[in-house]
């Protein structure tokens, strides 16, 4: 996220690793996550990534 140059993209990049925690599971906070296990934190990217490819995959079927 620290490449993201606008407020607005931090925010919406925010917003979406949080829907994808709840999806999978893990109770992340706002701020520093450092309790939360490399597994925890990798399903999460996992799960963004996953959303990101069915998003694309969507949208060139269109």
């Amino acid at each position: 996220m620290k490449n993201v140059s606008s407020q607005q993209g931090r925010e919406t990049l925010e917003k979406f690793k949080m829907e994808a925690a709840n999806e999978v599971g893990v109770n992340l906070r706002n701020g520093y996550n450092g309790d939360i296990t490399a597994r925890e934190a990798g399903s999460v990217g996992g799960q963004m990534v996953k959303k990101m490819i069915d998003a694309y995959k969507s949208g060139m079927q269109s």
